[in-house]
């Protein structure tokens, strides 16, 4: 990226940080929204999303220029072109609930890559945001790239899971990854919101997270985040991070590594009590 580019991102960061912050007190003022809009088995939206996404959307696309693909509203394809890709509740079962773990999510994409990302968890007090090339920013400040680390050191953040799911990747999986986890690491977090586990990979805080969901307005935020910060992005079979995947492994530097070993020696196992 050129130092231009770099420049016009900061200038854009700089925006969509405004507007995070201009609706930041509505998010806090909204928690315990009741569900409004069902949406299939075990997700909903509240009233307030669709507020603040309208809102945050339309000074977007006023101030910047470039349209927004939203999870309530949907937008533009972000394979091509240039947009922002918003959550503006995730964690939502959380967030209607008064549990704090919830939070804002916006990236700007760019040909199906992440750009800028901001993660917003205003009950927390914190902001978290990069432009791709780092560093990370937690509440305006730069923080150290992220260093190597050991599975066998860090927490790790885990998606939430059904052990009857048949989805994409099945709830038997899910089941034997978490108790070959477990076996690695005393220190498996479940959070409920994918946003704050990859923020917090970003940060420091965990030192990976296994993410199953692949929609992109959960995912793409914190991708800029990990990469700026310097940690490891795939999917869960170690393949590059894009878009279109339909999973995501970040994790520090080391800590991805191994990570990924235990994932393949799951589906080893898997695959031998199958034949």
């Amino acid at each position: 990226m050129t130092a231009q580019g770099h420049a016009d991102r900061t200038a854009l960061l700089a925006v969509a940080t405004e507007v995070l912050d201009s609706v930041a007190a509505r998010f806090v003022e909204g928690i315990g929204a009741p569900s409004a809009v069902t949406k299939g088995r075990n997700d909903f939206a509240t009233e307030l999303d669709l507020e603040l996404e309208r809102t945050i959307s339309a000074e977007l696309e006023r101030r910047t220029g470039f349209p927004v693909h939203g999870e309530e509203f949907g937008g533009p394809s972000l394979t091509s072109g240039t947009a922002w890709v918003l959550d503006p509740i995730d964690g939502t079962f959380n967030y209607s609930s008064g549990h704090p773990m919830s939070g804002t999510l916006l990236a700007l994409v760019h040909d199906g890559d992440p750009v800028i990302g901001l993660t917003w968890l205003p009950l927390l007090g914190r902001r978290y945001a990069a432009v791709e090339g780092g560093p990370l920013l937690v509440d305006g400040v730069a923080v150290p790239p992220l260093e190597r680390g050991k599975l066998a050191d860090a927490m790790i953040g885990f998606g939430a899971f059904n052990l009857d799911s048949a989805g994409r990747i099945p709830g038997q999986f899910r089941f034997d990854l978490l108790g070959a986890l477990s076996r690695l690491s005393s220190r498996v977090r479940m959070h409920g919101a994918t946003g704050i586990d990859l923020a917090f990979t970003a940060s420091g805080v965990l030192g990976g997270a296994v993410v199953f969901g692949h929609h992109p307005w959960d995912n793409a935020a914190g991708v800029a985040l990990v990469r700026a910060a310097g940690g490891v992005v795939t999917d869960l079979l170690g393949a590059p991070w894009t878009i279109t995947s339909g999973s995501v492994l970040a994790a520090a530097p080391g800590v991805h590594e191994e990570l990924l070993d235990m994932i393949a020696q799951v589906g080893d196992d898997e695959r031998g009590q199958n034949r």
